[in-house]
């Protein structure tokens, strides 16, 4: 008997010091509540603020692209507008046939151990914004081009050979050390 009361006393007093923390720790409770109301209401206006925020950046981001696609334009419209010089490229068969539908293609059978030929090379190369917008200039490796030499009857490096849509022909003739002498002889 005596242990039951000693179990009934403790249960009493666990029951007492349980509703007393209870009764303390509802204020706290409270205040809890209020401040994750709070906070709960400071984020969804930050979250307000960031969408907000994420608008204003996507119109920003959509008027500089709007600005990149003008500044595009501006500068094709400015490149339409300067004077289009013609190319001086590396040949290959297809280059003909485009270059020469709006142009004068010329074929410069060159060698890199020619010294004729790398003084026109160099230039030409210098004055690459001089080349009429009508002319292409294709170099064609003469150690390495047997099938064109044999078609153009090139016996020599230095040579240059005019050619139309077709790859016919128009003109060869050897040596010159300026573009303006390759001009000359351009028919």
């Amino acid at each position: 008997m005596k242990s039951t009361n000693i179990i009934i006393t403790i249960l009493v007093l666990v029951l007492i010091a349980g509703g007393i923390y209870a009764f303390t720790n509802k204020d706290a409770d409270e205040m809890m509540m209020k401040n994750d109301t709070v906070m709960a209401d400071d984020k969804m206006m930050s979250d307000d603020k960031m969408m907000k925020n994420d608008e204003v950046m996507m119109k920003d981001d959509k008027m500089m692209k709007n600005d990149e696609v003008m500044m595009k334009d501006n500068k094709m419209q400015k490149d339409t507008m300067m004077v289009k010089t013609g190319t001086y490229e590396v040949y290959s068969p297809e280059k003909i046939m485009t270059s020469a539908q709006t142009g004068n293609v010329v074929l410069f059978f060159k060698a890199n151990w020619c010294p004729s030929c790398r003084t026109l090379d160099a230039d030409i190369k210098s004055n690459l914004s001089s080349i009429p917008s009508n002319l292409t200039v294709l170099e064609v490796d003469y150690d390495k081009s047997a099938d064109l030499k044999k078609k153009y009857g090139v016996t020599t490096q230095h040579t240059l050979v005019q050619v139309d849509l077709d790859g016919n022909m128009i003109k060869k003739w050897s040596g010159g050390n300026t573009l303006n002498s390759v001009l000359a002889e351009v028919k």
